[in-house]
């Protein structure tokens, strides 16, 4: 019995230290600032229904989901598990903030990457695989599925319209765009000695440049995704974060972003994502 009780109480442990991994990425992306066209602590971007106050009491009613995520993964439990938690985790941050989506995509991005890390550590047969892996081979299936399922959203809208995957080709395909795009370009400015905001915002960036964003899609069209991606490109190839005057340089674009409300907050959940994922894989 012992041996049992330590046991549950060091997965509880696990659960709660990913959890912690997740609001932490939530608090550090909606702080980080400047980011074009998002909401920081300065202004709310191109947003008129949500600020960061907004942001902070959605994080807050969402303690306790991630870690209940994490418990599912770890016991084995489908996707549609998964999902139920998911969708509970939203009504907590829509009474939150009055019926405002603020994190709808990043509960469904690192709930999917806490339960593969959970997973993970109760099977050894997983041990050398990264999360999105694990995302993709476990749930991978029901992820699919479930958009035939979910036809109002506004990433579905732009699947339909644009053939665009959005967050459940993402999370269905092992997230490649966080652990070949996002994450790489975090720890690459991370390893150059840059602070943990900068290299989160460079990584933004990059993500911005690569990213089918359906949020843009939506909001603009083909031709706000190919504005943003091209800016975002022009920042990178100028050298980024890298470079001298770079806020200044992403201050103009936040101009730019905000006179065409467009929002690129597809590449924002998966900077948060990115910083989870750094975490995670490290833990």
């Amino acid at each position: 019995m012992e041996a049992l009780a330590e046991s549950v109480a060091c997965a509880h442990s696990f659960h709660t230290e990913l959890e912690r991994f997740c609001l932490d990425a939530l608090r550090f992306e909606a702080m980080a600032w400047p980011k074009p066209g998002l909401v920081t602590p300065v202004d709310s971007g191109s947003h008129t229904d949500m600020h960061i106050g907004t942001f902070l009491a959605s994080i807050e009613a969402l303690q306790g989901s991630f870690a209940a995520l994490a418990q599912a993964g770890a016991y084995g439990q489908p996707f549609t598990a998964l999902k139920a938690i998911g969708i509970a985790a939203e009504q907590k941050m829509l009474r939150a903030t009055g019926g405002v989506n603020t994190h709808r995509g990043a509960i469904f991005n690192l709930g999917l990457l806490v339960a593969a890390a959970a997973r993970r550590r109760s099977d050894s047969t997983l041990a050398n695989l990264d999360c999105g892996t694990i995302v993709a081979r476990i749930w991978g299936a029901g992820i699919a599925a479930g958009r035939r399922q979910s036809p109002s959203s506004h990433g579905n809208s732009a699947f339909h319209k644009f053939a665009a995957g959005g967050a459940r080709a993402e999370a269905a395909s092992g997230f490649p765009t966080v652990y070949h795009v996002g994450l790489p370009a975090l720890r690459r400015l991370l390893a150059a000695g840059h602070d943990r905001e900068t290299a989160q915002i460079g990584s933004l960036l990059v993500l911005m440049e690569y990213l089918p964003d359906t949020n843009l899609l939506w909001r603009d069209g083909q031709s706000g995704l190919d504005f943003v991606q091209s800016s975002a490109a022009a920042f990178n190839r100028a050298g980024g974060v890298e470079a001298s005057g770079w806020q200044h340089r992403l201050f103009a674009l936040h101009r730019a972003f905000v006179a065409r409300n467009l929002s690129p907050g597809g590449s924002a959940d998966l900077m948060a994502a990115s910083w989870a994922a750094h975490q995670i894989e490290a833990a």
